[in-house]
């Protein structure tokens, strides 16, 4: 059974920093693409950030562009997200999410897996 634990949220000052962990067990994911997602209260599921686990290419949403790192450890199966430059506009639940194929996508349909979620809320 896949599993996709994420971790790391909670409550930071704008300008503040934090780093969300994605364990991922279950399945290999070594030939699979990962993704970042977040979603805000009333609003959609948006693309945040994602990335291959081969080869490590990545792409991130205009919005966090400069400011977040998506990254991964294959040894410890886990995709991270740092946050840096946090804004209050980044206040959402964040998910972590997993492809079965290796190529990039920027829409939440694309996904077959998903954890559980993990909130992140900035302060003005």
């Amino acid at each position: 059974q896949v599993q996709l634990v994420e971790s790391g949220g909670g409550l930071v000052q704008a300008g503040g920093s934090l780093r969300l962990s994605c364990a991922a067990s279950g399945r290999t994911f070594s030939g699979a693409a990962m993704g970042w997602f977040r979603q805000a209260p009333g609003k959609e599921r948006e693309f945040v950030a994602a990335i291959r686990w081969t080869g490590g290419s990545t792409y991130y949403a205009d919005s966090v562009k400069g400011r977040f790192t998506i990254s991964t450890d294959n040894a410890k199966n886990t995709v991270y997200l740092q946050m840096n430059s946090l804004k209050p506009e980044d206040t959402a639940v964040y998910y972590c999410a997993a492809r079965t194929e290796p190529t990039i996508r920027t829409i939440v349909r694309e996904y077959a897996y998903w954890g559980q979620g993990t909130q992140v809320t900035v302060s003005s």
